[in-house]
């Protein structure tokens, strides 16, 4: 029926001088309340800046990988169950419990049933201990416990394998507060090719006073609390493969005294971390180079709306999980209004107090709350990210940067958000249960009338609103696929495209549209398809290129668009798996003026191009 389209086109080429109408709803995509903080983080209330051209070269030392030593000069203790015996006048042996005083290599094997291995040298001691097929249980203390040296490098022989164990409690034994099964108040090292297992039923696993460092190894950790929790710094490489199960965060740095430290640098290992909280938390920053990284965080994102409801942002419980309160779900339902205590737990895959940069590596998040979360900025420059998170798949509270990368996001709240939203290249597959891009800036309620009439339909539809979001999305480049269930592409401020291949599909129901801007849409180059509902709609604002806007009736998905040139020349081409009522298409072929075919199923009709 080209007549109906015809029509149909009659009406709409004024709608093909659409332009970005306000909303007459109260959009509360953040925080219930509209508006999103800076850093509100307890820990650092000032970022400091961070210096991200950092690399293995001013992370780790030489001896921190080196894993020889000379048998001949070694000092060998033996344990025997309740017992222990050695030759070395520095080491010191009461009943089951062993302490070294001096700086060697000392190679330790055998078992302990109830007892502790201490380190208790020099200040100035750098010594190294190779776990040689240990089996250390302390059932009131740690197994292993540095309480004075410069630095420890614990060794893991080839080929053996180690535990150490606490026993479910904490007897004090000094006037340090011992809450892990291996506990440092010095720099720690791990290395070496062995394996290590480390228990703790009641509190942490590893903590280390200082920084913490893995070159080396495979280690199983399971404790109640933290799995591995240093003060200044955890810094992972090489061939480690790290296992945690941790009824708290899997690994957590953080430093209250000194904002640039407590810190995460990894820049390769395997990492596979189950946490009833966060899976990678640090107070100050994070930064990933390369590394596999398998994280199921909160029991994943199945537990999104039901089991976290922090508030907007900061880092000890931080964010927005499952939701804003008060705010309407795409559903219909509400979001709870009940305001948590700051007792509730924070469950989010990769989290920073400051800013946050993955540079490479495979990522598998399964997150209760935001998979990848920032109370500054998130920066990704690579990296393979598949995700699915019971809140934002990638969040930040002011800048989100993508240069490249794959993203496959597969079930989200919204699914990038943050103040200001930079991509620059990258592959995305987007589905989101609200929002799919997100510029949280300012109040994010209706915004003004936009250029060429503001609105889709033409004459009598939504009325225009004071315009004060000051959020951006920026689209140079990368491709992406959006699915939402709320609107596709919301900027709460202005939106430019300029490059790269986007595809938006949106539902036809509720308060939801393809594009949702405040102030400005601006289209100079790219690709843009996008379809969704009318009732909401906006198209560009403004344009260097032609742009096709028309409401076609409501379609069923998998309906095929076509739009084609004068000359008959297919330009685009997209079967939506979304239904949809509006169809909004750009390209630098489309050019502004002419007449073009737009085929929406076996309906046609021609018009001409904004």
């Amino acid at each position: 029926m080209k007549k109906y389209i015809s029509i149909l086109l009659v009406i709409v080429t004024i709608l093909s001088l659409l332009a970005g109408c306000g909303r007459n709803k109260e959009d509360t995509d953040d925080n219930g309340g509209n508006t999103v903080s800076g850093n509100d983080s307890s820990l650092n209330s000032t970022p400091v800046d961070v210096d991200f051209s950092k690399s293995d070269a001013d992370m780790f030392t030489d001896r921190d990988g080196k894993t020889e030593y000379d048998e001949s000069k070694a000092v060998f203790i033996k344990l025997n169950g309740t017992s222990a015996t050695s030759s070395s006048d520095s080491v010191k042996i009461s009943g089951s419990t062993v302490t070294i005083t001096e700086e060697a290599t000392y190679v330790i094997s055998g078992t302990l049933t109830d007892g502790m291995i201490i380190v208790n040298a020099e200040d100035t001691a750098k010594l190294q201990i190779v776990l040689n097929g240990v089996d250390i249980t302390s059932k009131t203390s740690a197994a292993l416990y540095i309480s004075e040296a410069d630095k420890v490098f614990v060794t893991l022989a080839d080929g053996k394998t180690n535990t150490l164990a606490n026993g479910g409690s904490f007897t004090a034994i000094d006037e340090n507060n011992i809450d892990a099964a291996v506990f440092s108040k010095q720099d720690l090292t791990f290395n070496g090719s062995g394996s290590l297992t480390v228990t703790s039923p009641a509190a942490h696993g590893i903590v280390c006073k200082d920084d913490l460092v893995f070159t080396g190894g495979t280690y199983t950790v399971n404790s109640a609390s933290h799995g591995l929790d240093a003060n200044d710094s955890v810094r992972i490489t090489s061939s480690t493969k790290l296992t945690i199960d941790a009824g708290k965060d899997g690994i957590h740095c953080e430093n209250t005294d000194d904002a640039s430290l407590g810190f995460i640098y990894i820049s390769d290992g395997t990492m596979n971390v189950e946490a009833e909280g966060d899976g990678i938390a640090a107070g100050a920053y994070v930064q990933i180079e390369n590394g596999t990284f398998d994280l199921l965080i909160g029991g994943g994102s199945e537990n999104g709306s039901k089991e976290h409801s922090d508030n907007f942002g900061g880092f000890m419980g931080g964010g927005h999980g499952g939701g804003r309160p008060g705010e309407m779900r795409p559903d219909g339902s509400q979001n709870s209004t009940t305001t948590t205590d700051e007792s509730s737990t924070s469950m989010k895959g990769i989290k920073s107090a400051n800013s946050l940069l993955i540079s490479g590596g495979t990522f598998k998040i399964d997150s209760a709350d935001d998979s990848v979360h920032s109370d500054v900025s998130v920066t990704i420059n690579g990296g393979t990210l598949e995700i699915a998170s019971g809140d934002d798949a990638i969040h930040a509270e002011e800048t989100l940067t993508v240069t490249a990368g794959t993203f496959n996001i597969t079930e989200s709240y919204e699914g990038l958000e943050a103040l200001d939203i930079d991509i620059k290249g990258g592959d995305f597959k987007i589905v989101a249960n609200d929002d799919g891009l997100n510029a949280a800036g300012g109040t994010d309620a209706s915004g003004t009338t936009g250029g060429r009439d503001g609105m889709f339909g033409g004459p009598g539809g939504m009325g225009g609103g004071m315009s004060s979001g000051n959020g951006s999305i920026v689209i140079s480049g990368g491709k992406l696929y959006v699915k939402a269930s709320g609107d596709g592409i919301d900027a709460n401020g202005t939106l430019t495209i300029s490059g790269g291949f986007t595809v938006v599909t949106g539902p036809t129901q509720g308060d939801t549209a393809t594009l949702d801007y405040d102030k400005s849409a601006t289209i100079t180059g790219g690709t843009f398809i996008g379809t969704g509902a009318q009732g909401m709609a906006q198209t560009f604002s403004d344009s260097e290129q032609g742009v096709v806007a028309v409401s076609v009736g409501n379609q069923s998905a998998g309906t095929n668009i076509t739009l084609k040139d004068k000359n008959g020349k297919a330009l685009i081409t997209y079967a939506p798996e979304l239904s949809f009522a509006v169809v909004i298409l750009s390209s630098p072929d489309i050019v502004s003026g002419d007449t073009y075919t737009i085929t929406v199923g076996s309906e046609s009709g021609e018009f001409e191009a904004s």
